[in-house]
Order: C-alpha cells, then structure tokens, then sequence
C-alpha cells in the first residue's frame, strides 16, 4: 500500500509541477521507483509514465510544436536513444562489483545501480544549481544536443534537462517550447520502451502492472493540474529540497542499499 501512495503521490506531484520546466518528472519518478523495483525495471517503468504523461502534454499543447526544430534535434535523439537503451541492458548483465553484509542482510553494489546513482547526483545538481535556468546552446548545435539528450535518456531517463537548455535559443514561444519538447520525448521514449521491452519482457511481466497504471493515471491528472493552475510558480525551496533527497538516494542505490 505504501508503494501505491508514494507513486501515486510523486507521478501527481511531479507531473504538475514541471509541466512548464520541460523535464523533472523522470527525475523525480525514477528514485521512488528504485525504492521497490529493481534499477532497470525502475527505468523503464519510469519511461513508461514519461511517454504517457507526454502523450497527454502533447494533446493539451502539441499544436504549437516547432516541427523543424522537433526533427532537428529528434532524429539524432532517437537514434542515440537506442544505443543508451543498449547499454542499460548491457549494464544489467554485468556481475556484482561488491557484496557485504550488515545485520545478516545481503547488500549488491552493481555496475547499473552505480551508473545510475551518478547520473540522478549530477542532475539532480544541474536541475537545482541556479545558473542552469540561464544555460542555452545556440540553434546550430541542436543535432549534438539530440545525441547527448537522447542517449542519457535511453541510458537513465535523464534527457529533459539537457534537452531544455538546447531549446531555449531557438526563438520559440513559451507554448512552442513546451510543445516541442513534448514531441521530441515521445518518440525518445518510444524508442527505448521498445529496447526495454525486448530486454526486459520477462521481469515487467513480474513486475506491478496496477501499480504503473495507477501512476500514469496520476501522472496525466498531474499534468491537467499543472495546465490549468500552475501557469507560473517559484520552487527553489522545493528544487533545492528535491536536490539534496535525490542525492540521499543515489548513495544509497550506489552503496547498494537500495
């Protein structure tokens, strides 16, 4: 039950309140996922909510996509989308690094729950470090901006940060960042549930579907509550909160405690 409400809570929460941001509810999602599912179902359970939740961001704003700037900077995502997907599943495949014990419980520190752990601290950092809201990239470096967006994204689900900081100069309206963010994380997280699927068939069947439905039904409310109510809000206080918890579980994942 406690992993019901926790999920739910967060799809909710989370969903709303980056509806403006362009990224942070992989962010936020993927460590509550970590705390009851193994680190690569987590991932792609994660995915799962993200495309979901952008399908019904793309129905409330998708019309005011820039279709040129999707497709210069979605096809390289895709693409490298696929090779960061690849990887994760190459990195669930790699023996243990450690093994202890503490109160007679068996501990893993993993290579995946390693490379994971460090990419939640680095972006749980960029996404609270106050210079990143003025970080941006020019038009002409967008096709990089893909390859680096879309790979993270494959690899951990991390894409929106970097992917907002390469859309700020490209001339579009609030609407038409938002939507065309939109379309660009669609198709970035079809390509790696397709990839996580094939890899992972056998563990998501195991896995909770009512608990990963129940969360992108919260995740959609989410994300009409973040359209209608939340046009304009200040969450440093929460950023920062978010930050320093995010980090708490990234060690402990690295650690292999979780």
């Amino acid at each position: 039950m406690m992993s019901y409400i926790l999920i739910c809570f967060v799809s909710f929460a989370a969903s709303a309140l980056t509806f403006f941001s362009g990224f942070g509810l992989g962010t936020l999602l993927l460590p509550v996922f970590v705390l009851f599912f193994p680190p690569g179902i987590a991932v792609a359970m994660t995915a799962v909510v993200h495309l979901f939740n952008n399908i019904g961001k793309a129905v409330l704003v998708g019309r005011y996509a820039d279709w040129t700037v999707a497709l210069r900077f979605g096809v390289p995502a895709v693409a490298a989308a696929f090779f960061g997907a690849l990887a994760l599943a190459r990195f669930t495949e790699l023996s243990p690094w450690l093994t202890y014990e503490i109160g007679g419980r068996e501990f893993e520190v993993t290579p995946l729950k390693t490379v994971i752990a460090v990419l939640m601290v680095i972006f749980a950092l960029v996404e609270v470090l106050p210079g990143f809201g003025r970080m941006s990239f020019d038009r002409k470096m967008l096709p990089l901006g893909g390859i680096l967006s879309g790979f993270f994204g494959g690899l951990s689900g991390h894409q929106g940060a970097l992917r907002s900081a390469f859309l700020l100069k490209c001339g579009l309206s609030k609407e038409g960042f938002i939507a065309t963010g939109v379309v660009i994380a669609c198709v970035v997280d079809v390509m790696r549930i397709m990839v996580y699927g094939s890899r992972f068939s056998r563990d998501l069947m195991e896995a909770d579907m009512r608990i990963l439905g129940a969360a992108v039904v919260f995740a959609l409310l989410g994300a009409v509550m973040g359209r209608r109510l939340l046009k304009k809000v200040t969450m440093r206080a929460v950023q920062v909160t978010v930050g320093v918890l995010l980090c708490l579980v990234a060690i402990g994942l690295g650690a292999g405690l979780i």
